[in-house]
């Protein structure tokens, strides 16, 4: 048993993280790693709103969708369009944001909405299915993912919050608000 009372602290050195004017400084600054939101990683990369959304599609393509979110919103859109045109592709993405942000209605994050019980058919338990991120279909939900979450481009589905594909027919009471590629949009 060691005695607390024969034992030594070592000194440890610590950053000052004031200077003496009161401003907050970091005298270590290598040390700190800076944490950086969605909504930055996006901004971070100069998109030229004017571009139409093939050209946009072209600058954004990535296999790394840059966050947990980024990525669900992606696989969402992935998995309900891949095939469809690329404005069908924003506006299954679009559906999916008009969800998170519908201020209770819907879970408050892509993810929640992807995961929320019996809305999408590709995801089962609380995984969502793998992905060859080399795929460019892939590519190409990442880049119209960083589009919709940036809120780079309209798209015609505006405020929709429903979707389904032409072949069904669903019998909704709701008021259609577009039609693209095979899916049809609701709010």
């Amino acid at each position: 048993m060691v005695s607390v009372a024969s034992t030594t602290l070592t000194n440890a050195s610590v950053p000052e993280l004031i200077d003496p004017n009161g401003e907050p400084e970091l005298t270590q600054p290598d040390a700190v790693t800076p944490e950086v939101s969605d909504d930055q990683a996006t901004a971070e990369v100069a998109v030229d709103r004017s571009k139409d959304l093939s050209a946009m599609v072209a600058d954004l393509r990535s296999g790394d969708a840059g966050s947990h979110e980024l990525e669900c919103l992606a696989t969402g859109i992935y998995f309900e369009s891949k095939g469809e045109p690329l404005a069908g592709q924003l506006g299954v993405g679009q559906v999916i944001a008009n969800r998170a942000q519908s201020s209770g209605r819907f879970p408050s994050t892509y993810c929640g909405v992807l995961f929320q019980r019996g809305q999408f058919s590709f995801v089962h338990g609380r995984a969502l299915p793998h992905v060859d991120h080399s795929n460019r279909q892939w590519q190409t939900a990442v880049a119209i993912a960083k589009i919709v979450d940036g809120g780079l481009k309209d798209s015609q589905v505006g405020n929709a919050l429903f979707f389904h594909a032409r072949y069904v027919s669903p019998g909704w009471r709701l008021k259609r608000v577009a039609s693209i590629g095979n899916h049809v949009f609701f709010r």
